[in-house]
């Protein structure tokens, strides 16, 4: 597959094509949707093109040279992770499947930051807002006693690919230190954050997932916690997202 037959779909025609069948069977899903596409248009070029090119690719062929090793593998996830030496954290790498939802379904519910405040139950608080004209996401994420929580200031963008026919969705996101959000007493900012996933379907009604991401939490974090939210936060993260999907169209309903 050549770079010149990457394309998008041109998101006025994407959503405009699919809103009255989500309109239909969610119409919360829908009106959020269409929002998505209007902030979308004037928060563009988030990222770059090349950006999402190498995180759909990753579906076809995992980028593991250069020293990531595997991690952990568990529930049909497998987690692979690099070292940052200047830091001495790892980045992490994630492939599996969701064999019950859809792709569309999953980065819908992914993007859906007020339904995730219903079933992740470490959000303590998860909004999007305007800072000083430039929109941005706050979440703050809670940890277990006596570490203090972190919260995140970042930014986030979807496309939905086509890839010589294939339908993709993709979803970048990173931090945004820049942005004029007040850091709040006993709370530790995460100015270091990363995340990218592209979503595919697995051909079986299921979704195959790619998940890259790195943090830099700051603080004195013990070792045991790291590998614990590694080698189970993430399959854990996962198998809840795909619970949030058999949930969400009933959710949408009762908005």
């Amino acid at each position: 597959m050549t770079t010149s037959s990457f394309r998008a779909v041109p998101k006025q025609r994407f959503y405009f094509e699919t809103w009255n069948r989500k309109l239909s069977v969610c119409p919360a899903r829908a009106i959020h949707g269409l929002r998505r596409w209007q902030r979308g248009a004037v928060m563009s070029l988030l990222f770059t093109d090349e950006e999402f090119q190498s995180a759909w690719r990753e579906l076809d062929e995992p980028q593991l040279q250069g020293g990531w090793e595997l991690f952990t593998e568990t529930m049909g996830v497998k987690i692979y992770r690099l070292l940052d030496k200047e830091t001495g954290l790892y980045e992490y790498k994630v492939f599996g499947v969701l064999t019950t939802c859809t792709p569309e379904l999953c980065a819908d519910v992914y993007m859906d930051l007020t339904y995730r405040k219903h079933w992740d139950g470490y959000v303590k608080e998860l909004y999007e807002k305007d800072f000083g004209g430039q929109m941005a996401i706050y979440w703050e994420v809670k940890y277990p006693f006596p570490l203090s929580n972190r919260d995140y200031v970042y930014v986030r963008e979807r496309r939905d690919l086509d890839v010589d026919g294939r339908k993709i969705w993709v979803i970048l996101a990173r931090s945004a230190p820049e942005t004029p959000c007040a850091e709040k007493s006993g709370v530790l900012r995460v100015k270091d954050y990363k995340q990218s996933v592209a979503l595919e379907t697995d051909g079986a009604g299921g979704t195959k997932v790619f998940m890259n991401y790195f943090d830099n939490p700051g603080g004195m974090i013990p070792t045991w916690l790291v590998n614990w939210a590694a080698k189970s936060g993430v399959p854990g993260f996962l198998s809840d997202m795909q619970k949030a999907c058999s949930k969400y169209n009933t959710y949408c309903q009762k908005k």
